[in-house]
């Protein structure tokens, strides 16, 4: 039989929405489409607030 799948729970899923990975490429590039800055400027206000991403977006003015 195949190995049970393990089920992922909402909250994981949650708290890895709130947060904005400043290593991770294709985090940065969503953030930096979604509020219209650089992707170095989503880099440097993760650096600046912290990875939560309602700060982020206030930092970046969104």
């Amino acid at each position: 039989m195949a190995a049970a799948k393990k089920k992922k729970t909402a909250r994981g899923r949650k708290q890895d929405r709130a947060r904005v990975a400043g290593g991770q490429k294709y985090e940065v590039g969503y953030e930096s489409k979604k509020t219209g800055r650089s992707a170095s400027a989503v880099k440097k206000a993760v650096k600046k607030v912290g990875n939560s991403r309602k700060r982020v977006e206030k930092r970046l003015g969104r």
